[in-house]
């Protein structure tokens, strides 16, 4: 049997494109993680001693100097543990990468459960003290966040309370994640029979964008059965994290499941019940591009394994140091500060691309602390989407990068902005690819590709909201949920979305079970969509005013999340508040299925 697919032997590039974790710890290794938790530790007694009870006596200067030990508390600790983190990505079969990983989790919830009191005493003070701390000077660092931790006042519980949720939560739901982790990247696909190749499940979806309709069906066979001998594991995990936080929201006084994620992003439950309630209003969009996706490949009604084929014979690949220099190129002749803090990712080994055996699925960017240029990780497989791909995570990077000066508070913004420069970037490289590609077959592939991109990111993400609504709300009506049940509530909201444009078979009623947001980010999806959409209107003032928008652009990304997420918009002149935001935006996911049905009837194949 052949073992788990990696990088291209020939790819030297996509070879070697691994991290160097070494400037976390000052190139000390485990002993600089378990030096920073340590001297973290001691710290973190002294900050108790010093502050625990008298918050309430601190005047602005006081309060300036206790936020900026804190900060350097967290910096120890967000080194220490994005270290192990990062290295357990990259290897979750290593006995000692999951051993570091626990033990930083351990020292972490310690270290939360002794600095809990700061947090609960600030949000309990009286709403005028509060003001007039925020009004002295200094405090620009961490005054967002501040008021921020003040929203959650009502939902907070006693200190000795609030200890004893955040010593089990390593046992509880921390555990569970790391666990679906675990599983989910030893799963191996079995492809073309008995004799056929295993391979990692991120190369056997991707997969499913070949023209070759019976390659699909026997990928898409492969998958399911890959996903067989776990699923009962892997859904008893999630029945245990549902009922966890049933559990969290009722002890926290949130009215219904998602509400503790909308605080989270500063999202009022009305705005994101109006995203949610607008793109399901608009599936057509996608349903209307599936039955245009059925012609073009010559089948009276698509299959699930279908919806991501390629629309031509066309096959496009990239080396690893080919797409480096597209996506660069790219981000430097939007703005040479953004190609130049993109450059360094790849300069300073940032960037692990190769798929390995037991790596993390999928792709994502990590932001380490301010003082440590953050890190992508990506399963390269050379197709034109992986482009793309690298593009959209180094989005994230240079955001990140630009953040950094806002500092450990607010460097990250909420969840409803985090995709903001990603899905920009990825646009502007999809443009240079389609702009550069004369090939018929080939341009409307690529445009086909933009459309299900943004058809995933928009409705499908929404699709999944959809799920996670049933099974919360299920988890909490009915109680323990079989596969069975679960196979029932994905097909349900596949289906909505879908219509009659798509036929949903028996075997993908159980590829929920693959998802990691709903494992460890309960609530996160519907972000994905409302980023898109927010950031596709960023691009449509670019391509209104041109260069003049590049300093708004770049103030935004800098600002971080030192400011609410309209006071962010605002600053390239977009109002989320206004009830027609989402139509506008979906609006626009609707001209792209225009190109792409104009680019289907020039290519002579309709």
């Amino acid at each position: 049997m052949a073992q788990a697919e990696t990088a291209e032997p020939s790819d030297t590039d996509l070879l070697q494109a691994a991290w160097d974790l070494e400037p976390l710890v000052d190139g000390e290794g485990t002993e600089g993680v378990e030096r920073r938790l340590e001297e973290a530790l001691e710290r973190a007694e002294a900050f108790a001693e010093r502050y625990a009870g008298a918050l309430g006596e601190l005047d602005s200067a006081g309060l300036v100097a206790a936020m900026r030990e804190l900060g350097a508390i967290q910096d120890l600790v967000g080194r220490a543990g994005y270290y192990a983190a990062l290295r357990f990505s990259t290897d979750t079969a290593e006995p000692a990468n999951g051993a570091l990983l626990q033990r930083v989790q351990e020292q972490e919830t310690a270290l939360q459960t002794r600095l809990l009191f700061f947090e609960l005493e600030w949000a309990a003070l009286a709403p005028e003290r509060a003001e007039e701390l925020l009004a002295g000077e200094g405090l620009e660092f961490c005054a967002h966040h501040l008021r921020n931790v003040r929203r959650y006042r009502e939902h907070l519980l006693s200190e000795p309370e609030e200890k004893i949720l955040a010593e089990k939560s390593l046992t509880g739901a921390g555990a569970w994640t790391r666990l679906f982790e675990e599983l989910t990247s030893a799963i191996t696909v079995q492809l073309d029979g008995e004799q056929g190749e295993t391979v990692a499940l991120d190369v056997a979806l991707s997969r499913l964008s070949s023209g070759d309709r019976e390659l699909r069906r026997g990928t898409a066979e492969g998958v399911t059965a890959a996903l067989a001998p776990g699923l009962r594991t892997r859904a008893y995990l999630f029945n245990t994290l549902l009922a966890d936080k049933a559990t969290d929201d009722r002890l926290r006084g949130y009215p219904h499941w998602l509400a503790a994620r909308n605080l989270a992003n500063e999202a009022s439950d009305e705005s994101v019940q109006a995203l949610i309630e607008a793109v399901r209003g608009r599936y057509e969009i996608a349903r209307r591009w599936y039955r245009l996706k059925a012609r073009l490949l010559g089948v009276e009604r698509l299959a699930d394994y279908d919806r991501m084929a390629s629309v031509t014979e066309d096959e496009v690949s990239y080396s690893f140091g080919e797409a480096r220099e597209i996506v660069l190129d790219c981000y430097h002749s939007f703005s040479p500060v953004l190609g130049e803090l993109a450059a360094r990712f790849f300069a300073h080994r940032r960037v692990d691309a190769p798929v390995r055996p037991a790596k993390r699925g999928g792709a994502f960017c990590a932001s380490a602390v301010p003082d440590v240029f953050p890190f992508v990780l990506l399963n390269y497989t050379s197709r034109r989407r992986d482009v793309l791909t690298l593009a959209h995570e180094l989005g994230h990077g240079v955001h990140f990068a630009l953040a950094a000066r806002q500092g450990i508070f607010h460097q990250h913004t909420p969840l409803t902005l985090a995709e903001t420069a990603s899905v920009f970037g990825e646009t502007i490289v999809f443009g240079r690819l389609l702009e550069e590609d004369s090939s018929p077959a080939s341009r409307l592939a690529l445009l086909a590709e933009n459309l299900e991109d943004t058809i995933a990111t928009v409705f499908r993400q929404v699709a999944m909201n959809r799920f996670e609504d049933l099974v919360h709300n299920a988890r909490r009506n009915e109680g323990e949920l079989s596969v069975e049940r679960f196979g029932e509530l994905w097909s349900e909201s596949q289906q909505e979305m879908l219509g009659d444009s798509v036929e949903v078979t028996e075997g993908y009623r159980s590829w929920w079970s693959y998802i990691p947001h709903f494992i460890g980010s309960p609530g996160y999806v519907y972000a994905y969509a409302y980023g898109q959409l927010l950031a596709l209107s960023v691009y449509q003032r670019y391509e209104q005013t041109g260069p003049e928008l590049v300093p708004r652009y770049m103030e935004l990304l800098a600002a971080g999340g030192s400011r609410s997420p309209e006071q962010l918009a605002q600053i390239v002149g977009i109002d989320l508040a206004d009830p027609g935001f989402w139509e506008a935006g979906l609006d626009l996911v609707e001209h792209q299925l225009q190109e792409a049905e104009a680019a289907a009837e020039a290519s002579g194949r309709l």
